[in-house]
């Protein structure tokens, strides 16, 4: 072979091609290598992480759900129990508060303290609004004629069983604070006194006595969730709920 005027011995010409040939297998070595070397690594990152025991605990930034809760609870209360006392007819205006804030409200407060992983709030507050969405079922269904009305010994076993339930969630409040345990104790009474009520057909008095009860009862509710509301936004106790020393 001629290159340039001189003449290429045939060992030369050979080791070049030979250079030819095995220049893409080196380079695919050299891939292979880079490949290797990266799930080396990958592996051990991997390894590293699982055998890490720190645990990255994210910050919880939402809102708290229980003042909404408390305050849907105990507006509605205070103006269902207002109508206990004499003060006017049950209403649209009560069945109104009862599906949106009573309901709604503390339905949507409870999920979010699902959220939060706060199981007696997530409790309470799903039960209570599904509650108020009861209460108006049994006021409505009969009207609408989609069902038979409820007689007071019916009516009177449905509010001793809430007034049961209630009873057993204040034995929760006593690791709280003591703005929740009379929220709970006063309802638990209220339940109780309505219960009766209507078991023994009660007359005028005993009712009116019961609705003032039910009262004290939203209207320590309204103040358990603006207290609440007030001391996060000042940074310090404005109105004091009493909190248990564990």
């Amino acid at each position: 072979m001629c290159c340039g005027g001189v003449l290429l011995p045939s060992a030369a010409r050979s080791s070049g091609e030979r250079r030819r040939q095995h220049a893409p297998l080196e380079e695919i070595d050299r891939m292979t290598g880079a490949i290797r070397s990266c799930i080396i690594a990958l592996f051990s990152c991997t390894l590293a992480i699982a055998m890490n025991e720190s645990v990255i605990q994210l910050k919880d930034t939402s809102a708290n759900p229980a003042p909404l809760g408390l305050l849907g609870f105990g507006m509605t209360t205070v103006l269902l129990n207002l109508h206990n006392v004499g003060l006017y007819e049950l209403n649209s205006m009560i069945l109104a508060m009862g599906i949106c804030y009573g309901g709604a409200a503390q339905i949507f407060a409870g999920i979010m303290e699902w959220r939060k992983g706060n199981t007696f709030a997530t409790t309470a507050f799903l039960s209570y609004g599904l509650f108020w969405f009861s209460l108006v079922a049994l006021i409505v269904l009969p009207k609408l004629g989609w069902a038979t009305p409820t007689n007071n010994t019916a009516m009177a076993a449905y509010l001793f069983m809430w007034g049961l339930f209630t009873a057993v969630m204040f034995i929760g409040t006593m690791r709280l604070h003591v703005a929740g345990q009379v929220v709970f104790g006063s309802l638990a009474i209220l339940f109780f006194l309505l219960a009766i009520g209507d078991f023994i057909n009660a007359g005028p008095d005993f009712r009116h006595f019961t609705g003032y009860e039910g009262i004290f009862c939203g209207l320590s509710a309204i103040y358990a969730g603006l207290a609440q509301v007030l001391n996060e936004i000042y940074g310090k106790v404005v109105l004091p709920l009493g909190l248990v020393m564990r």
